[in-house]
């Protein structure tokens, strides 16, 4: 995997963006973006830190090729075109839903109910990690989510299912009772038994960036570069989880927006997203009725930032996010259907043109 051929640690290092152009207006000689087929590549800016992003150069096959080369499937899922996990919490004080799905029944006809909305991953979830939230125990951890899983795959529910967690124990019983993938906001440092957990289960693990916990991460987060910091951060999670067992073609990395994050640092990291590829693994955009949906909106309550949501989800596309982690599945799963109708020439496309 080419992690830090064109960067890493050293500032003088630059970090490459691609510059994705819709399917439908490229040039066939254009690359595909990691095989999607709704994006293919423009063109290449360097970004260096502390000196911006330079200009728009061409793709060059020998030193940007790894940008085209499609990503394994993981969990049966391909990534040609993106991905809607939903998100399941089953607590009663997460930022947007708590308390609404904290009993087994309301969880599990929640969990249906996205599945048949458009939802292709499933992440269950049993600790808030929202800002200021507090450390919930294990056992009350793994009894809100290992039931849960179990249940929906008694249910027949086949689904890849996520868990949600920072804690090895957590993850274990979790996967013990069906869960494909374990999604970790702390990014293999909270707990240093779970890169074990999931090496030992051979399962897809999410490694997300965050600055400080959920206790500290609001408290005045700094970065000289956020773009380039957050990359060599997650680049090192990847050798981290590497050495543990865990190969980089089982990771998926998220940036971890709202964590440890200013609006300034969120908004340049969702317009720079497509950095992220240089990395060599899915791209997970977890940015769903967030606070810096609200501070941007005026919406204050968090249920009602939809429409901010979807612009954001949209965006993520456009820049080949893989997976997008949201709330409102069926509404971003429509947006989503319209946004790649609008990217491909597709049959319907041409015989409209030729009438």
């Amino acid at each position: 995997m080419q992690l830090v051929l064109q960067c890493g640690m050293d500032s003088a290092m630059t970090y490459r963006i691609p510059q994705l152009v819709p399917g439908l207006r490229a040039h066939a000689a254009l690359p595909r973006l990691r095989g999607q087929d709704a994006l293919r590549i423009g063109g290449i800016i360097d970004h260096s830190p502390g000196a911006g992003s330079g200009r728009l150069r061409a793709f060059d096959a020998a030193h940007d090729g790894d940008l085209s080369a499609p990503l394994a499937p993981l969990c049966g899922l391909d990534w040609a075109r993106p991905r809607i996990m939903g998100i399941v919490n089953v607590t009663p004080d997460s930022f947007s839903d708590g308390g609404r799905f904290d009993t087994l029944d309301a969880a599990r006809a929640q969990a249906h109910r996205l599945v048949a909305e458009g939802a292709d991953i499933l992440d269950i979830g049993g600790e808030s990690t929202r800002p200021g939230a507090a450390e919930v125990p294990v056992a009350d951890e793994i009894a809100r989510t290992a039931p849960l899983i179990r249940a929906l795959r008694a249910d027949g529910l086949v689904c890849p299912i996520s868990i949600d967690t920072r804690k090895a124990r957590v993850a274990d019983a979790a996967l013990e009772a069906g869960a494909d993938i374990v999604n970790d906001v702390s990014g293999l440092t909270w707990d240093r038994d779970l890169a074990r957990v999931i090496a030992a289960s051979r399962v897809p693990v999410c490694l997300m960036h965050a600055q400080g916990t959920p206790q500290t991460m609001q408290d005045n987060p700094r970065y000289h570069d956020v773009i380039s910091e957050v990359y060599d951060w997650l680049a090192g999670a990847i050798i981290r989880a590497g050495e543990a067992g865990i190969p980089s073609d089982r990771v998926i990395v998220d940036p971890g927006i709202g964590f440890g994050k200013t609006l300034a640092h969120n908004l340049a990291l969702i317009r720079q997203l497509g950095v992220f590829h240089g990395l060599g693994c899915a791209i997970l955009l977890g940015a769903s009725r967030k606070r810096f949906i609200g501070e941007l909106s005026g919406v204050t309550e968090a249920g009602a930032r939809v429409a901010g949501s979807l612009a954001v989800a949209v965006q993520g596309a456009g820049q080949g996010a893989q997976i997008l982690r949201v709330h409102d599945v069926a509404q971003t799963a429509q947006a989503l259907a319209l946004w790649r109708a609008l990217q491909m020439e597709d049959e319907t496309t041409k015989e409209g043109q030729s009438r």
